[in-house]
């Protein structure tokens, strides 16, 4: 005979009330409410000014360029120019055109004045679209500066024509250049990402490192691929660029990765700001470094935003450019990414001390 247990109905009615009570939701303080607000506009206002203020300050002031000719018109040149221009040029002898022609190749200057029997204004709009145009727009005050000394001399005014000539264009598929500038930002935040990701995702340092290392050889042909063969943005070798664009955000990426490993998530945030509210506003990518106030010109150049929009810029127009200072500026920060992450990692595995017990161990029994 089989027997069944039953419930009583006192042992229901208490079991629906033993359930646990729902926590009532605990809101944030009204102090700590507004001073997140606060923070957050600051942090929003810190962002506008880090962009903005290079471009408010900016000072159009000692742009290198050469000048060929004459001695004598050479130097009436510079003084009416300096009169006119407020110090806009800084002025580079070279004794003949194919000289200036040189000097503009491997960006020495930004462009020349060839005076003589066949007065000519060079430009480069791959160096910087508005540069060019500035030195266009020169030709126009050269021509009637020339033209008035004919006429003074009792010569043919008429006949004076200042030709103007692109050395180095930029790419038919973007005239403007603005595709080459506005792909500097997107390279920035890459690095931020690949590094985050990885800081995040992967724990292991020597695993960190590989993938550091695929994403940057990844990264770096994929954006290649379409900068170069799909908008025509970029020119040159196609390995090439992609060694410097992967190098590039290989650098930002072992960075905020390094950071992370050494102090922590706040590495994070320390990397970010380094790279967005420092590196990035002084890269000189849309405008010349000779024009940012004070030494900051220079200062973006060794950083990895700066020293990566000049090298690729060189590296698709400008093959006979130096650009050793940018390689060694990008490996430097991926190396000090890679030793961060190492200290990191050494930091963590230390061994903990802890301390000598003032009692003497208790012996075991004997069996």
């Amino acid at each position: 005979m089989s027997t069944s247990s039953t419930s009583q109905p006192g042992t229901t009615r208490r079991a629906a009330h033993e359930r646990p009570a729902v926590e009532p939701v605990r809101h944030t303080k009204w102090a700590l409410a507004v001073a997140f607000g606060l923070a957050g506009s600051v942090i929003v206002a810190l962002i506008v000014m880090a962009f903005v203020w290079p471009i408010a300050t900016a000072d159009p002031r000692d742009l290198p360029i050469a000048v060929s000719g004459p001695a004598a018109q050479v130097d009436a040149l510079e003084t009416a120019l300096g009169e006119k221009t407020d110090g806009l040029f800084a002025y580079t002898e070279v004794v003949d055109r194919d000289a200036a022609v040189a000097a503009i190749e491997d960006r020495s200057v930004y462009g020349a004045i060839v005076l003589g029997q066949v007065p000519e204004v060079l430009t480069a709009g791959a160096a910087n679209v508005n540069v060019a145009q500035q030195l266009t727009s020169l030709a126009a005050q050269l021509q009637q500066q020339l033209a008035a000394q004919v006429a003074a001399a009792g010569g043919d005014a008429s006949q004076v024509k200042v030709s103007v000539s692109d050395i180095v264009p930029l790419s038919a598929d973007d005239p403007n250049g603005a595709g080459l500038a506005v792909a500097s930002f997107p390279l920035v935040l890459g690095g931020m990402l690949g590094g985050i990701l990885v800081a995040l995702l992967v724990v292991g340092t020597w695993r960190r490192v590989t993938a550091l290392v695929v994403y940057g050889v990844a990264a770096g042909l994929g954006v290649t691929a379409i900068l170069q063969p799909w908008f025509g943005i970029l020119q040159g070798d196609f390995l090439v660029n992609a060694l410097a664009i992967g190098l590039a955000m290989f650098a930002t990426a072992a960075l905020i990765v390094g950071l992370n490993a050494l102090i922590g998530r706040a590495g994070i945030a320390v990397g970010a700001i380094i790279t967005i509210l420092v590196a990035n506003p002084i890269s000189s990518a849309t405008l010349p470094h000779q024009f940012l106030a004070g030494p900051w010109g220079d200062i973006g150049q060794f950083f990895v935003p700066g020293a990566a929009s000049t090298l690729v810029r060189s590296l698709s127009y400008f093959p006979a450019a130096d650009t050793s200072a940018q390689w060694l500026t990008l490996v430097a920060w991926a190396v000090a990414g890679l030793l961060l992450s190492i200290l990191g990692h050494f930091r963590n595995q230390a061994p903990i001390h802890l301390p000598e017990s003032e009692f003497e161990p208790i012996p075991a029994a004997a069996g």
